[in-house]
């Protein structure tokens, strides 16, 4: 397969973002007076965006009302505060500038609340991407395909020769509902055995075997 596109997922594909992300939920939590989250739980939670997140690290229990108060303030907190631990894995950016001089088309799709997923990648990235969708009112969240679809739209990418690329079950499935192969990668919030029974078409454990197989 000629790659001339790829979409990459964000958070643990190209950012580590863990830290900022348990930091932001932990101060939500704190304001309401609910047990605190560590790290590896909340690499456990994340995947399908801000709202399920924060349902995930909450208190059993509490009211819907309660859950969509601390949503809104993890949304505008993380706005805030989405870029004080967070950076790119080794050898994204000059894997993003290679992509470019060989004229492939790339763009980021995330969960993650637009705002702060444009705010991330301006500031980690630069120019380095020519399209970023997060979390909008008229697209579904992953694993549904419709930030999938937009990217490419934007982008012009086909389907016979777009690839994407990601770290967890919710972008293999992704893949699989936008009817793309599927490159996992195993630097992210995810292992090997979460990843297998969605037989991507290939798991990646550094960013060089991620070009070799790109460029191919």
């Amino acid at each position: 397969m000629k790659v001339a596109s790829v979409i990459f997922d964000l958070d643990g594909t190209l950012l580590d973002t863990l830290q900022d992300l348990t930091d932001s939920v932990n101060t939500v939590l704190a304001r309401h007076n609910m047990p605190l989250r560590d790290i590896e739980e909340i690499r456990r939670f994340v995947g399908n965006g801000i709202p399920m997140l924060i349902r995930r690290a909450v208190r059993a229990g509490t009211s819907d009302e309660e859950i969509a108060l601390c949503t809104q303030e993890m949304l505008d907190y993380y706005a805030e505060h989405c870029d004080i631990k967070t950076a790119p894995y080794p050898g994204v950016n000059e894997l993003l500038s290679l992509l470019r001089e060989k004229g492939i088309a790339t763009a980021v799709v995330t969960n993650k609340d637009q705002k702060a997923a444009e705010v991330l990648c301006a500031e980690k990235f630069g120019d380095g991407l020519q399209c970023v969708v997060g979390a909008r009112q008229n697209l579904g969240f992953k694993p549904a395909p419709d930030g999938v679809f937009a990217a490419m739209q934007e982008i012009g990418a086909r389907a016979e020769s777009t690839v994407y690329v990601g770290d967890s079950d919710v972008d293999m499935q992704t893949a699989a509902n936008a009817g793309l192969p599927a490159i996992g990668v195993l630097w992210g919030f995810r292992s090997r055995t979460d990843l297998q029974p969605y037989q991507p078409a290939a798991m990646v454990r550094s960013m060089a075997e991620l070009e070799k197989i790109l460029l191919s």
